[in-house]
């Protein structure tokens, strides 16, 4: 392990300095290593940071446990992912609160072409865990590789990572603690079996604790990690609905299960339904009709330029990127064609009016087969 990532595990452990201030720290110093090199004054000046956080930003406690957090990861097999890494997960990195350092234990491919996150409630009820492995069942036959993201709780989360496993989907379980224990503990051996084709992740350091702050915390990662969100059962109050809440505010598309009137397991689903926050689906045909996936994916037109009619040679270049790369970012867009990003925004709006590419979270394109 590179002192470098000593230093970018110190910043995500100084008290008080969030994602968002972590980033701008970082960027107004120049480095990681810089941010413990500068002077309290200094620190104390840059916006945001004040005397309290300078002084806590010099304390050698913070250096101190990062190192021992570092032997921690190398004893354990486990993986530290910083947000400027080329592994640090596309979908997540869009989202401003995204945690600095990712940990994780097992595979770590969450930039798979599709990414569906599924949450309910943790007294699911015979029939959702039914809707929830029908569903992913569907989804392995129709669509697979498609990574399914959940939190590792009872109810529908521990339905969905075992209906992962059981239909050979990777699964990834994101943790309100540190990867030195399982929460619950029950589920420690369906993690250990995740990490095969899969694995578990957390923004936590080891030692950390369970804590309902923590778990509030963990659902903008799952929400943020994935294309889309479905909501299969839960209460009108509860994770869940916080969880699908964030994925609206992330510009995810939202599903939900509808339940029968009056059922208070019912009523989360239903009221996500009713204020157009989550579009109603009861199998996966219908998460496909709202997503826009196509079943026969595989078939990739590589020639369909040749048949296309185009009102630039911007929209020609772009749209031919997209055959070959099947899904980019504005970003990368921008990159592989030598375009500005304002050229490209234009021109993919166009596209997308003319109902070649669909847009996608994150501000990604893919092409309409």
């Amino acid at each position: 392990m590179s002192d470098r990532l000593k230093y970018q595990i110190g910043i995500s452990l100084i008290k008080g300095i969030g994602p968002k201030l972590a980033r701008n720290l970082v960027a107004y110093v120049g480095n990681e290593q810089a941010v413990f090199s500068q002077s309290v004054r200094a620190l104390s000046v840059i916006p945001g940071i004040g005397n309290a956080l300078a002084t806590a930003i010099k304390s050698a406690d913070v250096l101190d446990k990062a190192e021992r957090e570092l032997e921690f990861i190398e004893n354990h097999n486990i993986k530290a992912v910083y947000f400027t890494d080329d592994e640090y997960p596309r979908r997540l990195s869009h989202c401003e609160d995204a945690p600095i350092v990712l940990y994780t234990k097992g595979e770590f491919n969450l930039d798979a072409s599709k990414v569906l996150a599924v949450v309910g409630t943790r007294k699911a009820s015979d029939d959702a865990c039914i809707n929830c492995e029908k569903l992913i069942e569907g989804i392995a036959k129709r669509h697979p590789g498609t990574v399914i993201v959940s939190g590792l709780a009872y109810g529908i989360d521990i339905c969905a990572h075992n209906a992962a496993l059981k239909f050979g989907l990777p699964t990834y379980g994101v943790l309100a603690h540190g990867l030195d224990r399982i929460y619950p503990s029950l589920h420690r051996n369906v993690a250990k079996e995740m990490t095969t084709n899969g694995g578990v992740i957390t923004e936590f350091p080891s030692g950390t604790k369970p804590d309902r702050p923590y778990f509030v915390k963990r659902n903008r990662i799952v929400a943020g990690l994935s294309d889309a969100l479905v909501m299969v059962e839960s209460g009108i109050k509860g994770g869940a609905i916080i969880t699908s809440r964030i994925a609206e505010s992330y510009n995810r598309d939202v599903m939900a299960f509808p339940g029968r009137v009056g059922d208070e397991l019912s009523q989360g689903g239903n009221y996500l339904i009713k204020r157009n926050i989550a579009a109603l689906i009861e199998n996966v045909e219908d998460l496909e009709y709202a997503l826009g996936w196509e079943s026969n994916a595989g078939a990739v037109a590589t020639q369909s330029s040749l048949f296309q009619s185009f009102n630039s040679k911007e929209e020609e270049l772009l749209y031919n990127i997209l055959v070959e790369n099947k899904e980019l970012t504005a970003n990368e867009l921008c990159v592989k064609s030598g375009l500005p990003v304002s050229k490209v925004s234009a021109t993919m709006l166009s596209l997308e009016f003319a109902g070649l590419i669909k847009c996608l979270p994150g501000n990604a394109f893919k092409l309409i087969r």
